[in-house]
């Protein structure tokens, strides 16, 4: 099925307004486009450590719909210019022109799936939960992982790199600390690897769903893998909810500039002694992450250690 894209050029400061304008005919997804310069706090959330270059803020933006119904076409089009008549009284909507293309009609959701097969790290199979256990890896420990909506297959370097790491130093049956646990791929790692209990965080709503679906996968009962939506960092109902110097192990796989603030509190949960696994950083950025892990006067960084343009730094709570 194809669907009737329409593209409204105008500003970003008419956007919200727009939005709204739309949202009242009926039209009830939308795309927006423009060149802000993204914050800090925009970021925080990201999975990325490299931003892309934006052209200089001009002030204007594109905001996009789509229709099915070619027969509703002139309608709406005509609900939108009426819309647009009255906007222009109280704010700048720009040239206010429509453009008008096809899309085909995708499962964007779920599209990604067919690149996402069966691949090893070392003696670990990591697998997507519809794909068959290929023969020539049955003897291998299986992780199973459908991230849904949130982050992590596991095919990224930055998780092989923490996979790795907590293949080292997991021993025993060590209480683990995963900090964005995304589909709770690392976690899981542990868990598979011998840890006794984990606890997951994540600003990610999706994550909570995601690690108990990867879980059952997994036949691993739910009471050893506990995640919650929030922020370890900054928010202090978190922390308590982590606990204090409970944890043997520590994993986080998110960005650098995250990485440099969680180095400052994550002591406060591990044991003394305790692991403390990153991952999630650049190598552009692996002097700014180190310098901040060596002015930590209870961080001793142990390894560096690299895959393709990623680094994971390793420390140990004095």
């Amino acid at each position: 099925m194809k669907w009737t894209k329409f593209t409204l050029h105008t500003t970003t400061e008419a956007v919200d307004l727009i939005s709204s304008m739309l949202d009242e005919i009926g039209i009830e997804g939308i795309e927006i486009e423009d060149t802000i310069p993204l914050s800090e706090a925009d970021t925080k959330g990201m999975f990325i450590d490299i931003l892309p270059e934006l052209p200089p803020d001009d002030g204007t933006a594109r905001v996009s719909f789509y229709l099915e119904d070619p027969t509703a076409i002139q309608k709406v089009l005509g609900q939108v210019e009426d819309g647009l008549a009255d906007l222009r009284q109280f704010v700048d909507v720009g040239d206010g022109t429509i453009v008008m293309s096809e899309t085909e009609d995708k499962d964007w959701i779920n599209n990604w799936k067919q690149y996402f097969k069966p691949f090893t790290v070392d003696d670990i199979l990591i697998k997507p939960t519809w794909e068959k256990v290929p023969d020539e890896h049955k003897d291998k420990l299986l992780i199973q992982i459908d991230p849904g909506t949130a982050f992590g297959t596991g095919m990224h370097e930055t998780t092989q790199l923490c996979i790795r790491q907590l293949c080292k130093y997991i021993s025993g049956s060590p209480s683990v600390l995963d900090v964005g646990t995304g589909s709770g791929i690392l976690g899981i790692a542990a868990l598979k690897l011998g840890a006794g209990q984990v606890f997951g965080t994540d600003l990610d709503e999706n994550a909570i769903r995601a690690v108990e679906e990867n879980l059952e996968a997994n036949q691993i009962p739910k009471d050893r893998f506990l995640v919650v939506q929030g922020n370890i960092i900054e928010e202090e109902e978190i922390q308590r909810q982590a606990g204090e110097e409970c944890y043997d192990i520590a994993v986080a796989n998110i960005l650098a500039p995250v990485i440099i603030l969680l180095q400052r509190v994550i002591s406060r949960h591990l044991k003394q002694g305790g692991i403390f696994i990153t991952s999630g950083i650049i190598n552009t950025k692996e002097k700014e992450v180190r310098a901040a892990m060596e002015a930590n006067e209870e961080l001793d960084i142990l390894e560096t250690t690299y895959q393709g343009d990623w680094v994971s730094i390793t420390a140990r709570k004095k």
